[in-house]
Order: structure tokens, then C-alpha cells, then sequence
């Protein structure tokens, strides 16, 4: 009998997607025979999430958890928006979520921390659901905020139930003033956030990167117009100056009062909350967003499956 060792176990959960567990039970039971722990999985219904690996999944829900000086966001996909609508799902990602605000965002511990009343990790309790579900499903990402004393407002667009939705915001804000206030702010500032996409929070936190190969086009661009250098010069920079506007959270026009910056807002509503408000930082998830996406010709696949 072959000793069963980590390693065996970690190739058998590549190739089944069945939870650690039950990949030690197959090798023990199977004197370690790898084909023969296979097909003991495949007996016990417990290989299935195997053949649905492959699948894209960019359907699915972001949860959203927040309370008072921390909240947290994750990304649960699954490859049909059918399954998402699913009760059993919805409760699946709600207490992933619970269990994210615990591992503060880290996807890693996360998928590691146990599933509530499971006995199992999450990661292990998302194989066994694909199985049961019949999806592809994963655990994409997730992150948190936390601020000392303030607190972390949420916002949840095209809501299906409570904390879950198609985007999920979450804002910090650091403050001694008024926390009803605040989160009120919080939450007009995290909905404008759904909506515009910004990048960063201030120009200074804006991936350097970015910026040059926006310089880059805007130069190319410029130089197309057949202006002298210094003219170049100044449209470049006057463009840049736009595109901060465009993509900085704290430049923007707030979309609830367009007449002020973000940051205007936010120094306006420091008056009523009454305390200096600082906007910490932010965390914007978009469901699917730069998966791609596999088209299907629907009519192609039949008319394929006609001619045998």
C-alpha cells in the first residue's frame, strides 16, 4: 500500500476539484491508486465540479457586508445569471461575505476560514455546492476596509436581496463627528462611486503607469493636429488635468450635486457632521468585470448537433 502524502492529495484535488478531505478518504480507500481514487469519486458523486472547471463563469453575485468601522466585499461567480437568482446560492454568498468581514478581505485566508455550519472551508464547501448545483462556481476575490474611527459605508446596485447585487462599493471615512451623519455621506459618496468608476481616491494614489500611457496617447494625439511643441505642451497638460477630473474619486463632479468636486462635498459636509472628514480609501467590485466572456451561437450549436 502506497502512503498517502500531501502531495498525492493536492494532485487529486487538481484533478477532481473534490475537497481535501474526501481526496484523502479516496487515496486511503484506494491503497493509493490514483485512477482508482478517481473513479471512487466519481462513484460517490464527489468528482462532478471536475468536469465543470472548465466552464467560464462571470455570472453570479457580489456581497457586501458593513459594520460600523469595517466592511468587506467579495465576488462569487457561477456561469448562469439562472443559478444567482438560486435561494440556495444568494444564502451561499451572503455568508461568504460574513465570513470575509472575519478574514478582513484577504481571499487567500478566506477561502481557507470555515464555511458557517459546515465543517469545511469555504473552498471545499464551494466544490461540494458545484456538484450539487451543477455549475462552475468560484470564489473570485474579495477585499475590506476598516478605519479607526469613522465609519465604512456600502452601497449595493441592482440589488437582488440585501447586500447582494451586479456592483458593490464600499467607502471608508475617517471622522470623530456625527457617525449618522457621516454614514449618510457615506453612503451618497459609495453610490457615487457605482456610478462613475473611478480609479483612485486622490491623484496622488493613481497607478503612475496609467497616467503615462494616457500622456502618451494624448501626445500622439496632439501631435496629429500639427501645432508647435510648446502648443502640444499645454493642450497635453490641460487634457491631463481633464482626465484626473474624469477618474480621480475626490476631482470628480458629484453626481448628487455636479456644481462640487467630490472633495468640495465632502469638506461642505463637514459643518454637519461636525468634525474634519477624511476619505480613507474605497473598494469598487463590478460582477464579471475583465473575464471574458465566451459567445455562443446558440442556433450554430444545434444546427452542429443535427448533422451528428
Amino acid at each position: 500500500m502506497a502512503e498517502v502524502t500531501a502531495g498525492m492529495v493536492k494532485e487529486l484535488r487538481e484533478k477532481t476539484g473534490a475537497g481535501m478531505m474526501d481526496c484523502k478518504s479516496a487515496l486511503n480507500e484506494t491503497k493509493g491508486d490514483m485512477e482508482a481514487a478517481i473513479d471512487w469519486l466519481r462513484t460517490k458523486g464527489l468528482a462532478k465540479a471536475a468536469k465543470k472547471s472548465g466552464r467560464v463563469a462571470a455570472e453570479g453575485l457580489v456581497g457586501v457586508v458593513a459594520e460600523g468601522t469595517r466592511g468587506a466585499l467579495v465576488e462569487v461567480n457561477s456561469e448562469t445569471d439562472f443559478v444567482a437568482r438560486n435561494e440556495q446560492f444568494q444564502k451561499m454568498v451572503t455568508e461568504i461575505a460574513k465570513v470575509a468581514l472575519a478574514a478582513e478581505g484577504d481571499l487567500d485566508k478566506l477561502l481557507a476560514s470555515t464555511y458557517p455550519g459546515a465543517g469545511k472551508s469555504v473552498q471545499d464547501y464551494v466544490t461540494e455546492q458545484v456538484g450539487t448545483i451543477g455549475e462552475n462556481m468560484n470564489v473570485r476575490r474579495a477585499a475590506s476596509i476598516v478605519v479607526s474611527d469613522g465609519v465604512v459605508a456600502a452601497y449595493t446596485h441592482n440589488q437582488v436581496v440585501p447586500g447582494l447585487g451586479k456592483i458593490g462599493v464600499l467607502v471608508g471615512l475617517e471622522s470623530t463627528g456625527d457617525k449618522a451623519k457621516l454614514a449618510e455621506l457615506g453612503k451618497q459618496i459609495a453610490m457615487h462611486i457605482a456610478a462613475t468608476g473611478p480609479l483612485a481616491t486622490r491623484r496622488e494614489d493613481l497607478d503612475p503607469s496609467v497616467v503615462e500611457r494616457e500622456r502618451a496617447v494624448l501626445i500622439a494625439e496632439a501631435k496629429e493636429s500639427g501645432r508647435p511643441e510648446n502648443i502640444i505642451e499645454k493642450m497635453v497638460e490641460g487634457r491631463i488635468r481633464k482626465f484626473y477630473e474624469e477618474v480621480v474619486l475626490l476631482s470628480q463632479a458629484f453626481v448628487i450635486d455636479p456644481d462640487n468636486t467630490v472633495e468640495k462635498a465632502v469638506k461642505n459636509a463637514e459643518a454637519g457632521v461636525g468634525a474634519p472628514i477624511n476619505v480613507i480609501g474605497f473598494v469598487r467590485f463590478a460582477l464579471g468585470e475583465g473575464i471574458e466572456k465566451t459567445e455562443t451561437d446558440f442556433a450554430a450549436e444545434v444546427a452542429a448537433a443535427a448533422r451528428g
